[in-house]
Order: structure tokens, then C-alpha cells, then sequence
């Protein structure tokens, strides 16, 4: 396990190409200048566990976001509106960021937190998700702080039992309702989806009745795209 983290270390000397002499814009030079130094900044930012730390079998991002509610969202202003919080590789560096972060039932407004694996954007687009979907499960008030966090337990903890498939999950804090829900790749995989259904009522302790919703991003993606240009043509 760790030799698979060890990978992930830093390995940059710090030396960058010289045979520049030819160049005489400034410009080229200054745009390869920031590539260098965007480029070192990516490796520095190579996240693994530190020494005698639990390593979790995948790295994980949270991310936030904050939207107007009612205003449709294009896939490139969503982007743009979701802030990454941080990184971690490991059990400690978790509760390191999680004890810090406002709990989801102490969020106002229309809120979102998301913790996905490291390199999966947190979008229905994202090669990862795109042919996957979530499983959607609306609560009153008062409980998505406790179940957000029996959820991500769950998910670090492999608990869910389905390979590759969990992509990440979400946490939604609107008005009068929260919702949380759980992404995976393949929407198309029944057993699959079946098995994420019945661990997440067993982990989140949801009565029978509970009403859980399976929804595909592609269906997502197409009612997005209804609500936006019904807001156009009103």
C-alpha cells in the first residue's frame, strides 16, 4: 500500500530546459516560464500519507459551492463557482480538514459541500461520471449533518463494496429540505447500483420507507438544459 503512495511523491529536480537562446519574444519566454512553474506546482501539490498516518485507498478533495437559487447554471459558470477546499491521503489528514469545515446543518443559503476522489471533478461531465448517476435521498432539517458525515465514513471506509464504481458524494443545504446523494460511474449496472441502494439505507440507518431516487447525469445534463431554456423563453 505504501509503495503505491510513495509514487505520488514530489519528483521535480527544479531544472528547466536552457537551449531558450534562440527565442526573442519576451513573451514566449514568460509563458513558458508559468507552464515550468504550473507544472512544478501540480507535482508539489502530489498528496500521500505522512509517516506512521492510516493511507485511505484513494486520495479525496472536498469542494464547495455556492449558487443563487433558481438561476440555471451552465456547465462552464458552475465550474467556475466551485472552490476546492483540500486534499488528503490518508485517515488523519481527513479529520485534519474535517474539524475545521462548517458542519452542513450549520450552512445557510443555497450550499453544497462535495467530496470526490482526487481527479474527478465534481460534475456531471467529468469523463468519470458522465455514463454514471447518484442515488438521491431528500431529509428535513436537522439531520445532514449527521448522515453527511456516517455517508463520507462510509465511502473512505470502503464500506459501499463495489470496486471502482463510487465516484463521490454530495451534500445539498437548500431552503426548506437538504438532500445528500452518492455518484458512481455506471448507471447502467444494476447489481451495482442495487448494492450502493442498500448500504447507503444501512450506514445512513434510514427507516423503510424512506424514499431513495436513482437518477443518470445524462438525464440530469438534459433537465438542467429544459429548466435553462424555459428561464430564456420566459
Amino acid at each position: 500500500m505504501n509503495n503505491k503512495f510513495d509514487a505520488l511523491k514530489d519528483d521535480d529536480s527544479g531544472d528547466h530546459d536552457q537551449n531558450e537562446e534562440n527565442s526573442t519574444s519576451k513573451d514566449g519566454e514568460k509563458e513558458k516560464t508559468e507552464r515550468d512553474k504550473n507544472q512544478s506546482s501540480s507535482k508539489r501539490k502530489a498528496v500521500v500519507p505522512g509517516p506512521a498516518e492510516h493511507p485511505l485507498q484513494y486520495n479525496y478533495t472536498f469542494w464547495y459551492s455556492r449558487r443563487t437559487p433558481g438561476r440555471p447554471t451552465s456547465s462552464q459558470s458552475y465550474e467556475q463557482n466551485i472552490k476546492q477546499i483540500g486534499t488528503f491521503a490518508s485517515v488523519e489528514q481527513f479529520w485534519r480538514f474535517y474539524s475545521h469545515m462548517v458542519r452542513p446543518g450549520d450552512l445557510t443559503g443555497h450550499s453544497d459541500f462535495h467530496l470526490f476522489k482526487e481527479g474527478i471533478k465534481p460534475m456531471w461531465e467529468d469523463d468519470a461520471n458522465k455514463n454514471g448517476g447518484k442515488w438521491i435521498i431528500r431529509l428535513r432539517k436537522g439531520l445532514a449533518s449527521r448522515c453527511w458525515e456516517n455517508l463520507i465514513l462510509a465511502m473512505l471506509g470502503e464500506q459501499f463494496m463495489v470496486g471502482e464504481e463510487i465516484c463521490g458524494a454530495v451534500v445539498s443545504v437548500r431552503f426548506q429540505e437538504d438532500i445528500i446523494s452518492i455518484w458512481n460511474k455506471t448507471a447502467s449496472d444494476q447489481a451495482t447500483t442495487a448494492r450502493i441502494r442498500d448500504t447507503l439505507r444501512r450506514v445512513l440507518n434510514l427507516p423503510p420507507n424512506t424514499i431513495m431516487e436513482y437518477k443518470t447525469h445524462t438525464d440530469s445534463i438534459k433537465d438542467n438544459s429544459s429548466f435553462r431554456n424555459t428561464k430564456i423563453t420566459l
